[in-house]
C-alpha cells in the first residue's frame, strides 16, 4: 500500500512539475508574441513617420506647402499653444504668407486675434546635411514685412520649426508644427495687411 502511495504521490509531483513547464513555455510564447507585435507596430510608425518627411521634402523642393503651427515661441524663450489652423507660415510659388493669431476676443488687424502678413519670397536655399535634416531659407519682402525664414526638418518626421527674423527688429518669432503640401493642408487666412 505503501508503494500505491508513493507511486500516486510521484505520479502528481510529475503532472504539476509538467503544468508548471506548460504555463512557463506559454507565458514565454506570448511574451514573444507581445514583443513582435509591438516592434511591428514600431516599424509601421517609423515607415509612417519617413512617408511624411519625404513628403514635406517634396513639398518644400515644390516650394508649395504649409507650416500649421501648434506653437509659437518668441525673443526671449516664451512660448504660447495655438491653433494649427490660424498660425501657420505658407508658400506657393514665390507667394508666402505668415499668419500669426491668438485665441483672443480682439479681432486685431487680421480680423481672427494676430496679424497676417504677405511677401514675395526671395534667395530660397534648401540643404540638407549629412544626418539627413532639410533648411530651407528665404527672404520674405512685402507690405507690412521684410524678414528672414529659416525652416529647419529634422529626418523621419513632419515636424519642423520655421523661425522669422525681422530684418528692421530683433523680435524673433518660431512657429513649430507640422508641415504638409498645400492641398492637404486646412488653414484660415485672416484678412492681410
Amino acid at each position: 500500500m505503501k508503494k500505491v502511495w508513493l507511486m500516486c504521490l510521484l505520479m502528481l509531483f510529475c503532472a504539476g512539475a509538467s503544468m508548471a513547464q506548460d504555463k512557463k513555455a506559454d507565458k514565454a510564447a506570448e511574451k514573444a508574441a507581445k514583443k513582435a507585435e509591438k516592434e511591428a507596430k514600431k516599424a509601421a510608425e517609423e515607415a509612417e513617420q519617413m512617408a511624411l518627411f519625404e513628403q514635406g521634402v517634396q513639398a518644400l523642393k515644390d516650394k508649395d506647402f504649409v507650416l500649421e503651427a501648434d506653437r509659437v515661441e518668441f525673443k526671449r524663450g516664451q512660448f504660447v499653444y495655438v491653433t494649427p489652423s490660424t498660425n501657420f507660415v505658407s508658400m506657393q510659388g514665390d507667394h508666402a504668407t505668415i499668419q500669426l493669431a491668438f485665441n483672443i476676443p480682439v479681432s486685431g488687424p487680421n480680423g481672427i486675434g494676430g496679424i497676417t502678413v504677405d511677401g514675395t519670397a526671395s534667395n530660397i536655399e534648401m540643404k540638407t546635411d549629412k544626418k539627413g535634416n532639410v533648411t530651407m531659407s528665404m527672404m520674405v519682402q512685402g507690405v507690412a514685412v521684410s524678414a528672414n525664414v529659416t525652416i529647419r526638418m529634422v529626418k523621419g518626421s513632419n515636424k519642423c520649426t520655421a523661425t522669422v527674423s525681422p530684418n528692421f527688429n530683433s523680435n524673433r518669432v518660431s512657429f513649430t508644427g507640422y508641415l504638409y503640401p498645400s492641398e492637404q493642408s486646412n488653414v484660415f487666412k485672416g484678412r492681410a495687411l
